[in-house]
C-alpha cells in the first residue's frame, strides 16, 4: 500500500473519530469528549510516525507472519517448560510443595514417630483446667 493511501485512510479515520468525539462532548461532557478526541488522534499519529506502515507490512507479509508464529511458539515452549519445572519441584518432596515442610508436622503426627508441633510447646501448663483437657484430647487424636 502506498504512503498516500495510508495517510488518507488515517486522516479519514481521525476526522470521523473527531466528529463522533464532538457529539460525545455535547452529550456526556468534556471529559468523555476529550478522551474520544485523544483516541481519534492515534491513527493520524501512527501514520505520521510510520507505525501504520509497519502494521500494513506485517498484515500482508507471509515472512513476518511466520516470524510471529515462531515467536508465539517460543513463548508457548517457555511457559510449558516453566509449568513442567514447577511440577517437578513440587513432586520431589512427596507433594509437599515449595514450602518445604508445610504439611510435615501434621502428616508426621498422624501415624508417626515424630511428635506433632503442639506437643513440643505443649509441656507448658495452662491456667485453665478445661483448656488443658481440650489440649489433651486434641493431642490424643493427633490434631495439635
Amino acid at each position: 500500500m502506498s504512503d498516500t493511501a495510508i495517510d488518507l485512510i488515517s486522516l479519514g479515520v481521525t476526522l470521523v473519530g473527531l466528529v463522533i468525539s464532538w457529539g460525545v462532548y455535547r452529550r456526556r461532557g468534556a471529559a468523555s469528549g476529550m478522551r474520544g478526541a485523544a483516541l481519534s488522534l492515534v491513527p493520524l499519529a501512527a501514520a505520521m510516525t510510520g507505525v501504520t506502515e509497519f502494521f500494513v507490512d506485517l498484515a500482508f507479509s507471509p515472512v513476518k507472519w511466520a516470524g510471529a508464529g515462531v515467536a508465539g511458539l517460543a513463548v508457548l515452549l517457555y511457559l510449558t517448560s516453566g509449568a513442567m519445572l514447577s511440577r517437578r519441584a513440587g513432586g520431589d518432596d512427596g507433594g509437599k510443595g515449595a514450602a518445604g515442610g508445610a504439611g510435615g508436622p501434621k502428616a508426621a503426627g498422624r501415624g508417626g514417630k515424630a511428635k506433632p508441633k503442639g506437643e513440643v510447646g505443649g509441656a507448658q501448663p495452662s491456667g485453665d483446667p478445661e483448656l488443658a483437657e481440650i489440649e489433651k484430647i486434641l493431642r490424643n487424636r493427633g490434631i495439635s
